[in-house]
């Protein structure tokens, strides 16, 4: 039975990687452990393809002045409903505003990228902001 290189540990004979340490034991492991090195090399510096300058995802060094100030704004505006609604949490219609104040802010555009595979657009949050904030100031106005 054969044994590994890196870590001595007993390796079975088809074996492509070391259970033990994750070495790989073949020539062709070796190349495909390269590639997706290089791969993930790429991407990470940032050449592997789109900088997310419409879906929220880039650092704020990477975005231009208006997505700058779209990111501002929503947190003010998000924080600020928050705060707002906090207030008047014994009303009901505080609770659709809290909503509307937490669907606002860029990193539940974020966040909405798993379930849904893409991050909703910033006109979308936007849309779920003033659904909700126009539900909770009728719920407070008429209640």
């Amino acid at each position: 039975m054969p044994s590994c290189p890196r870590c001595e540990a007993s390796i079975a004979e088809e074996a492509r990687y070391c259970a033990q340490c994750g070495a790989p034991q073949t020539e062709d492991a070796a190349e495909e452990l390269d590639e997706y090195v290089q791969r993930q090399a790429e991407q990470v510096s940032g050449g592997g393809g789109d900088t997310g300058d419409s879906d929220g995802f880039a650092d704020m060094a990477d975005l231009s002045d208006r997505e700058q100030l779209w990111r501002r704004g929503c947190y003010v505006v998000g924080y600020g409903t928050v705060v707002v609604a906090l207030t008047l949490v014994p009303a009901i219609g505080a609770f659709p505003l809290i909503l509307a104040g937490i669907a606002i802010l860029p990193p539940i555009r974020r966040l909405t990228a798993e379930p849904l595979g893409s991050s909703l657009k910033r006109e979308v949050m936007v849309g779920i902001y003033a659904i909700f904030a126009l539900i909770g100031a009728a719920l407070l106005f008429l209640l």
